[in-house]
C-alpha cells in the first residue's frame, strides 16, 4: 500500500501512522506463559477488508475456550480434563445463560468504518472505545460508496430497512451524486484548514472544519470487549434484519471469533444465533402440536397476529395449524 500524506504540512495521515506502529509490532516476538491461540497468533494485526475502504484487525486478545472452562470450574488443573469435557461444559454454560465465564475472554479490534456504521455500533455500550480524533488529526479523503447491488428502495413493511434493489442505471446515478456531495464537502473541509475556505488566510480550527463532513466518511477506532458482549453484538448484527453495512463487519468478526474460541462459537451458533426463543404461550402451543393436540384457545388468543405468524415460522408449520 502506498503512503498517504495529509494535506496539512505534509504529515503522515493518521492511518499510515497506525500502520507504521502495527508493522513495528509485527516484527516483535516474545515468549509468554499466558494462554495463546495459534490461529489468533497467525492473524494478529492482519487486515480483513470490509466494504470499500474499511477493515477489521485483531490488535490484542486475552483468553481462549479453556479460560471459559477454567473460570466456570474456578480451580482447573490443566491437562486433567478432556476436550470433550470442555465442549460439554461450554455448551451447558451457553445453553443455560451462564454469562460470567465468557466475560473472562477479551479481544481488542482496530476497525475502520463509515461514521454512520459507527453510530449504530456504539449502541452496544458494554465495551471500551477510543476513536480517531478529528479535533487533532486530519481525516482521510475516503468515503463509503455502496455497491450498486445493495442500493434499494425503502421497505414498505420494515421502516428501518431497504426493500427491492434499484435498477443499475438509477443505482449508478445515486452513487454519482453521493460521490460528488462527499468530494464537495471534503474540498470545503480541506479549504477551511488551509485558510482558503472563506477567502481568508487564517486556517479554521479542525474541530470546526469537520462540521460539514458527511456520515459516509470513514473513521477509525480501537474497540475492546469481552466475549459475552461480543457474542451479543454478533447475535444482533449478523441477523438478516441488521443493516447490510454493519452486517458485513459482524460477518468478518464472526469469522475471527470462530478461530479464537471454536467451542464457544459452536455453542453460540447452536443456542443463540441459530436458535429461537419461545414465550410461555408459544411453548404451550408447541407442546400441544408435538403431542398431536389442538392448541388451547387461551394460548392462541394471548398471541397477536404477528406473534402467531412468527411462531409459525419458528416451528416451520403453516399458520393454519395454529388456528
Amino acid at each position: 500500500m502506498g503512503v498517504k500524506y495529509s494535506p496539512m504540512k505534509n504529515k503522515l495521515a493518521p492511518e499510515n501512522l497506525i500502520d507504521r506502529d502495527i508493522s513495528d509490532l509485527r516484527r516483535r516476538s516474545a515468549r509468554t506463559l499466558r494462554v495463546t491461540v495459534p490461529a489468533m497468533e497467525k492473524i494478529l494485526y492482519r487486515r480483513f477488508p470490509v466494504l470499500d475502504h474499511g477493515f477489521v484487525r485483531v490488535v490484542d486478545y486475552m483468553g481462549a475456550d479453556e479460560s471459559v472452562v477454567q473460570s466456570a470450574r474456578v480451580s482447573y488443573g490443566r491437562g486433567t480434563k478432556k476436550t470433550s469435557d470442555d465442549r460439554g461444559l461450554i455448551r451447558y454454560l451457553m445453553r443455560h445463560w451462564h454469562t460470567t465465564p465468557f466475560e473472562m475472554c477479551e479481544v481488542k479490534l482496530h476497525v475502520k468504518l463509515p461514521i454512520f456504521v459507527a453510530r449504530q455500533w456504539v449502541r452496544h455500550r458494554m465495551s471500551s472505545i477510543n476513536e480517531l480524533s478529528a479535533r487533532y488529526s486530519v481525516l482521510d479523503r475516503e468515503f463509503y460508496l455502496p455497491d450498486e447491488k445493495v442500493i434499494g428502495v425503502q421497505d414498505l413493511k420494515n421502516r428501518q430497512g431497504r426493500g427491492s434493489i434499484l435498477s443499475r442505471e438509477r443505482a449508478q446515478s445515486i452513487i454519482s451524486i453521493l460521490r460528488d456531495d462527499a468530494a464537495r464537502c471534503y474540498d470545503h473541509y480541506e479549504g477551511f484548514m488551509k485558510g482558503e475556505g472563506d477567502g481568508q488566510s487564517e486556517p479554521l480550527a479542525r474541530e470546526l472544519a469537520r462540521i460539514n463532513l458527511p456520515v459516509g466518511l470513514y473513521t477509525q477506532w480501537y474497540w475492546k470487549t469481552d466475549l459475552h458482549n461480543l457474542l451479543n453484538f454478533l447475535r444482533l448484527r449478523m441477523a438478516v434484519h441488521a443493516q447490510y453495512e454493519i452486517r458485513e463487519y459482524a460477518r468478518i468478526i464472526g469469522g475471527i471469533v470462530a478461530k479464537w474460541v471454536p467451542l464457544s462459537w459452536e455453542a453460540f451458533q447452536d443456542y443463540r444465533f441459530e436458535s429461537a426463543t419461545l414465550s410461555r404461550h408459544e411453548l404451550n402451543v408447541a407442546r400441544s402440536l408435538a403431542s398431536g393436540k389442538r392448541p388451547r384457545k387461551a394460548d392462541l388468543s394471548a398471541l397477536s397476529g404477528r406473534e402467531l405468524r412468527e411462531l409459525a415460522d419458528k416451528l416451520g408449520v403453516g399458520s393454519k395449524r395454529l388456528r
